[in-house]
């Protein structure tokens, strides 16, 4: 096959979830395929190259891709999309088919201008449906997304979910559920298992790391709130300590709380880390890995830390694909101080979970995914 790739970042010169799907899955299929990824030119050197077997094509320059207040840009979505059509339009007829990453929606739309004339089947892989959401997000402009995102699940596609809650999501204002498919995102198991232990202790006992560790955005629906008050409920019991790794709208509010916590100093804000690997070793280390965000398409970070021999707390909420990742190999909670604080509590006494978190962090290997997503593509490819 010859399969092209369409997302504005490359990864490792920008690191996010969906730019690393596509870099995991498009290395692996680049041993026996070609691929060629149109992003913008946030690498060094000529607007070609290849990288790790893959062609990468800039069809745009490098630019912010979030605003002041921290969203994602619509004027950079729509730049990209339309310096995307020129390159990919001449090129199109040479790829046996297009693989669109959905947020943003507009290259989305680009793509499927590009392959009307040829038979190339377009494939988009969507990560999340933010309906409703995107009153939080855009207040005002909300409608705006609204329609983009129900436009862009109404185009002529074949659909790929990283999760059945995204899936369902999608069918509700697109696709049929049946003609989505479903492919999970996927961890490196090596890179979790090879990553350094950190090197300052934050334990009581002098073991590297914290007790209980969160990692991700600092965003209201991440509910860190919660999990700050839970976790002061239980850290003289258990004579435990928190990690925070993240950034984000909330960083100050939430310091600000843990500054007022009757247990304030067995908690640390780390920020965001800029290597990947100080994340992963910050998980090997800790006891217990706590998130209870309420809006998950997928939640890599569960798997991550269950790989890294976790105890993982989430939340059991219809808007988080928690449970599909995590399973009984951790606690699924109601993400609400009492229940948090007795999961932590369970997980702190040493309490494991019914099916081991290693063994159901295997399932996710990319090696595992890459063969998912080859199967799928040929399948389309077969099918025009």
């Amino acid at each position: 096959m010859d399969v092209a790739f369409v997302s504005n970042v490359v990864f490792p010169f920008v690191k996010g979830g969906a730019e690393k799907r596509i870099h995991e899955i498009g290395r692996r299929l680049a041993d026996d395929h070609e691929v060629t990824i149109y992003g913008r030119h946030f690498w060094d050197g000529p607007k070609e190259v290849v990288h790790c077997g893959m062609r990468l094509r800039a069809v745009a320059p490098e630019v912010e891709l979030y605003n002041d207040d921290g969203q994602r840009s619509i004027v950079e979505a729509l730049d990209f999309a339309a310096r995307l059509a020129p390159s990919l339009r001449s090129h199109v007829a040479t790829h046996d088919l297009v693989v669109v990453s959905v947020f943003p929606y507009f290259p989305v739309l680009t793509a499927k201008l590009c392959t009307l004339l040829t038979d190339t089947p377009l494939v988009t892989t969507w990560h999340e449906v933010w309906g409703d959401y995107w009153d939080d997000y855009l207040g005002s402009l909300a409608l705006g997304g609204k329609i983009v995102e129900q436009v862009t699940a109404k185009t002529p596609q074949h659909p790929v979910a990283v999760s059945g809650v995204t899936a369902e999501k999608l069918a509700e204002i697109g696709p049929r559920r049946d003609r989505i498919d479903v492919i999970p995102n996927g961890i490196n198991l090596t890179q979790i298992r090879d990553a350094p232990l950190p090197t300052e202790s934050f334990r009581r006992d002098g073991q590297p790391g914290f007790d209980v560790l969160f990692v991700g955005r600092l965003i209201e629906d991440k509910r860190v709130d919660v999990l700050l008050d839970a976790f002061d409920r239980v850290a003289a019991t258990y004579d435990a300590t928190l990690g925070v790794i993240g950034d984000g709208p909330q960083a100050a509010a939430l310091r600000a709380q843990a500054q007022g916590l009757d247990h304030a100093d067995r908690v640390r804000f780390l920020g965001f880390l800029d290597d990947s690997e100080d994340v992963l070793g910050h998980m090997r280390a800790a006891r217990v890995f706590a998130s209870v965000s309420t809006r998950e398409g997928f939640g890599i970070t569960y798997a991550e830390a269950m790989a890294a021999g976790c105890i993982v707390i989430a939340a059991d909420h219809r808007s988080s694909a928690a449970s599909e990742v995590v399973g009984d190999a951790g606690y699924l909670v109601t993400p609400v101080v009492d229940d948090v604080a007795k999961a932590l509590g369970d997980a702190l006494a040493g309490n494991r979970p019914t099916v081991d978190p290693m063994t159901r962090a295997r399932q996710f290997d990319w090696d595992k995914i890459a063969r998912q997503a080859e199967s799928t593509y040929q399948r389309v490819v077969n099918e025009k």
